[in-house]
């Protein structure tokens, strides 16, 4: 069999993938905090086909090394700081995550949205309790606050000016061992969080690191490029309904 349709096949394989990852970076460009998903391609056939590996056959050594997708791996690049005027929320600076409290345990996230619940406890815009360096819930009293670059937390009423707590800025010494839970959520995996070197800011959140302009061309530019491998895959079905339909009845 023609080796062109191993290459089509994979090709349309590869790219119906990526349009979905593209996709999906573009419907949460507007996400605070959402990281990216890009596209790595390791070799098909090689593994299996590969002459002396279990499985090879003589088909292995008349295959190329095709290039198909192998995954997503989280672009952790920066996103757009926007002011908000709201002083509880926090932009991170820099490489970290906040660490929140949410019913599947302790989760990870760049969105520094929050707010004060009613029981004085900084919190995530969906309830979930944000958390200090050693990971314990931060209560935060009424009154004028201020969020220091390390992430102290300090509130001013008429008896003072005190800390009342520190927000924590967690990152890992293998960051792409994170794994997406939603679209601003991370699971660490096991790993072990360490000190970030990130800075705060205070009134300000993080966007997506995915803009709508640059997700848009991409999407379409993955549209254009299926659309491609669809056609060279009809092209080699064509040709091989034609090879039976001619040679077959000669056998």
């Amino acid at each position: 069999m023609d080796s062109g349709l191993y290459a089509a096949y994979t090709g349309l394989m590869a790219r119906a993938q990526a349009l979905d990852t593209a996709a999906n970076n573009l419907s949460n460009a507007g996400t605070n905090g959402f990281r990216a998903q890009r596209d790595f391609f390791r070799g098909v056939l090689v593994d299996s086909l590969r002459p002396g590996s279990p499985g090879s056959s003589q088909v292995g050594q008349t295959v190329n090394d095709f290039g198909i997708l192998g995954g997503n791996a989280l672009d952790l690049g920066q996103g757009q700081i926007v002011a908000t005027g709201n002083p509880l929320d926090a932009a991170i600076q820099g490489d970290g995550f906040f660490a929140i409290q949410t019913v599947s345990g302790v989760r990870y996230t760049r969105d520094g949205a929050f707010r004060r619940s009613s029981t004085g406890v900084l919190e995530t815009s969906t309830g979930e309790p944000v958390l200090d360096a050693k990971q314990q819930p931060i209560t935060v009293p009424t009154g004028t606050v201020h969020i220091s670059p390390d992430g102290s937390v300090s509130v001013a009423t008429p008896a003072g000016s005190a800390i009342v707590g520190k927000i924590g800025i967690f990152d890992f010494a293998n960051r792409y061992a994170l794994t997406a839970e939603g679209t601003n959520r991370f699971s660490a995996n096991g790993e072990k969080p360490i000190a970030a070197k990130g800075v705060l800011e205070q009134g300000a959140i993080e966007g997506a690191n995915q803009d709508a302009i640059h997700g848009s061309m991409q999407l379409v530019l993955v549209q254009r490029q299926a659309e491609m491998m669809q056609k060279a895959l009809s092209v080699f079905n064509n040709e091989l309904d034609k090879t039976a339909t001619e040679e077959l009845p000669r056998v």
